[in-house]
């Protein structure tokens, strides 16, 4: 607990990455678990680029189904934390797998979301994006520039990641003095190989997480516990400097 302690009150450039598991603290469901079976449908079949240009109508309601899930839930001390945590590393980045939009309404700006936005679409001809302030229920969603039909900005199973978006990720993370890795359980593996780039290059981590992680072992510190119960402890740790 020293070397936490000593490590956090040094460090100048912080990482966070988080996952589905500081978002189950607020009740949304996991990925695989969101819905389960949704009108026959798995959600591995319906995020795809194949399944949206089948049935473009069912996949919007999908996502819009699961928009307001993410609207009908609220940020968590985990979440709040996180947003503080950028008061007091003068470089600071979260890069979050979650698309729920949680992170941004706890305060968080300093921020890549590395698989899209629920609560945003982009056209399928121009690009052009929309992003909702509350749920919608407008299906198809036209564009209001060329009219052709929108998309969830998500990605999807068999698309690839923007690679300038990535880019950066892997370029603060080789820099940070700590990366922490929080609610995640390494099964997206792009999250964790960035954390490793930080770790490889010298980073202190800590994990938090009640399950451990695929890369558990090239932790520096684990706490099996919840974002929410570890992280304002840490946040204790910062202002009492």
């Amino acid at each position: 607990m020293e070397e936490l302690i000593s490590k956090l009150k040094k460090a100048k450039t912080v990482t966070v990455i988080s996952g589905a598991g500081i978002s189950a603290e607020s009740g949304i469901p996991t990925f695989r678990d969101a819905g389960g079976y949704w009108k026959n449908h798995s959600a591995e079949t319906l995020a795809t680029p194949q399944a949206f240009a089948k049935n473009p109508k069912l996949v919007t309601e999908w996502y819009e189904m699961r928009m307001q899930k993410c609207f009908e839930s609220s940020p968590n001390e985990g979440h709040f934390v996180i947003a503080e945590f950028e008061k007091f590393f003068p470089n600071f980045l979260l890069i979050t797998q979650n698309v729920d939009g949680l992170h941004t309404r706890a305060g968080s700006k300093k921020m890549i979301e590395l698989h899209g936005n629920i609560y945003r679409f982009r056209c399928t001809k121009c690009k052009q994006k929309i992003q909702f302030e509350k749920p919608t229920t407008e299906n198809p969603i036209k564009c209001k520039s060329c009219k052709s039909i929108m998309r969830p900005d998500i990605l999807w199973f068999g698309e690839n990641y923007d690679l300038l978006v990535l880019g950066e990720a892997y370029m603060f993370a080789k820099r940070s003095d700590i990366i922490f890795v929080i609610g995640t359980s390494g099964m997206v593996t792009v999250p964790m190989q960035i954390a490793m780039e930080g770790i490889n290059a010298g980073a202190y981590s800590i994990e938090i997480n009640p399950e451990k992680s695929t890369i558990h072992k090239s932790i520096s510190v684990s706490f099996q516990e919840k974002s929410g119960i570890v992280l304002p402890k840490i946040l204790n740790i910062l202002k009492s400097k």
